[in-house]
């Protein structure tokens, strides 16, 4: 008789890890999610409305709780790199610097 033992995650862990593909995009797009869901938190009384609100109801208070709950219900997704736009713009940027340190030095 197997039974699957409960954790003490909700969600539970397994259903967080089918949304990714590793536990390092778990961890990387719920602790980016849980800084915004914070930082939304924090500026409510002023105003600015920059930040989207938590996507999902949630009686957790904790930013991070609430962003494996939008995980688990798909609000939240990951976006897989793109290494030939990163390499284009680490090279863009290597030559502006090289140019702006040959007009510096003339």
């Amino acid at each position: 008789m197997n039974r699957r033992q409960d954790t003490m995650i909700s969600p539970p862990i397994e259903d967080l890890l089918a949304r990714v593909d590793s536990k390092f995009s778990l961890v990387t797009l719920a602790a980016r999610r849980a800084r915004q869901v914070n930082s939304y938190f924090n500026q409510l009384g002023e105003g600015l409305g920059a930040l989207v609100p938590p996507q999902v109801a949630s009686t957790a208070r904790k930013p991070l709780s609430i962003a494996f709950e939008e995980i688990a219900a798909d609000k939240i997704t990951s976006e897989p790199i793109d290494e030939e736009a990163i390499a284009l713009a680490e090279a863009e940027a290597a030559a502006a610097a090289l140019a702006a340190v040959e007009d510096s030095s003339e």
